[in-house]
């Protein structure tokens, strides 16, 4: 392990297409286990902030699922592969400063160099999740094929060459759902327990 820091107890590095859910879904988590023990990084943020200083643009507006954020997405994706093809660790090494919390939710992992870099620095702590949802799923929350973004690396970067250890199906049926976030959240407190 590099010297970035001690790290958590468990790390969950969660993946899934434009409006799979994954920020519900770790959102929910999150409150469910609560804000002193699991904290939610996101990759995107520092992504965005640093677009949006170098662009001069409304950063704010760069974080929500507006117009706005769409407008500029395809340029923020080639602007952050260029930050990530000459440094693959340089936003994962931002969103892990200064966390405390034991377990550490990674809310948009979207490339094999974000896995990798986790997996190195953190090892036996780290759990796939993806999540996953059907194409009228998606549509119903506001999704459209766009070309140069659904056919990216950040949105198809991990659909293969990963085995996740789990998979969320999120296609809008509510039981389902709380079923599964109930077998996760039941194995992320067995991870708690001390040994």
């Amino acid at each position: 392990m590099s010297a970035v820091m001690a790290g958590p107890r468990l790390l969950l590095l969660f993946n899934g297409k434009r409006k799979s859910g994954k920020d519900y879904i770790t959102e929910r988590l999150r409150e469910s286990l609560g804000g002193d023990v699991c904290a939610i990084l996101r990759l995107s943020g520092p992504l965005k902030q640093q677009f949006a200083l170098e662009r001069v643009l409304d950063f704010e507006r760069l974080l929500d699922a507006s117009e706005y954020k769409e407008r500029y997405r395809a340029d923020m994706i080639h602007w952050g592969e260029e930050k990530r093809n000459a440094d693959p660790g340089f936003f994962c090494r931002l969103i892990v400063e200064g966390v405390t919390q034991p377990v550490w939710i990674v809310s948009d992992t979207r490339r094999r160099t974000d896995v990798d870099w986790f997996l190195t620095e953190y090892g036996a702590a780290v759990q796939t999740v993806r999540v996953v949802a059907s194409p009228e799923a998606r549509k119903s929350r506001g999704w459209v094929y766009t070309v140069g973004v659904d056919d990216a690396e950040s949105e198809c970067g991990l659909d293969s060459g990963v085995t996740y250890d789990w998979i969320i199906t999120n296609d809008g049926d509510q039981a389902s759902l709380d079923e599964q976030l109930h077998g996760l959240q039941a194995f992320i407190l067995s991870r708690l327990i001390p040994v």
